[in-house]
């Protein structure tokens, strides 16, 4: 009798022992996307669904509004941008004032510059920038191909895959905004 009540007792501890590691070994939640998990990181979207980072698309939600301190207004003058020729694999630099409209040479594309945030750091309505510091350099962009708007959103210099400007023949990324 004993006996058996030894070997239930084993029984027992074994299946607890049992569920208490199939209960630890819940699965984790996946890693962040970029965008997510990065203070700062991410931006309004792109206009194209389904993207990852978490962020909506710029049609799909309220836009947010975008502050520029004080200490950033009239600091910065011009973006450098590069633009991959992806069919003739080469890359050029141009400067393009804020706030400016640039044909891109040997193209049909047309590229609208907006704020520069040297700090980007996005709140649940609005996007600024933490500093004059340039620790998360952005430029807010818009691209149009005959006329019609393909990109709408932000490049990041440090981080130039978190959404970036996607297209088959021509890449749009950000260098670093200039000063005076």
């Amino acid at each position: 009798m004993k006996r058996i009540a030894l070997i239930a007792a084993t029984l027992l501890m074994f299946v607890l022992a049992v569920a208490a590691c199939k209960k630890a070994e819940q699965p984790q939640p996946p890693p962040p996307m970029p965008g997510q998990g990065m203070p700062g990181q991410g931006m309004s979207g792109q206009g194209m669904p389904g993207q990852p980072g978490g962020m909506p698309p710029m049609g799909g939600g309220p836009e947010k509004k975008v502050v520029v301190p004080d200490a950033v207004k009239g600091a910065w003058k011009t973006a450098k941008i590069e633009v991959e020729y992806k069919e003739k694999k080469s890359k050029k630099q141009f400067t393009v004032p804020l706030k400016s409209e640039f044909k891109i040479p040997d193209s049909d594309l047309v590229l609208k510059v907006g704020e520069f945030l040297p700090h980007f750091a996005m709140a649940a309505d609005s996007i600024t920038s933490n500093s004059n510091n340039p620790e998360n350099p952005a430029l807010q962009a818009e691209v149009f191909q005959g006329g019609k708007e393909i990109f709408h959103g932000w490049l990041f210099s440090k981080f130039p895959s978190v959404h970036p400007f996607q297209h088959d023949k021509y890449g749009v990324t950000l260098i670093e905004g200039q000063k005076k």
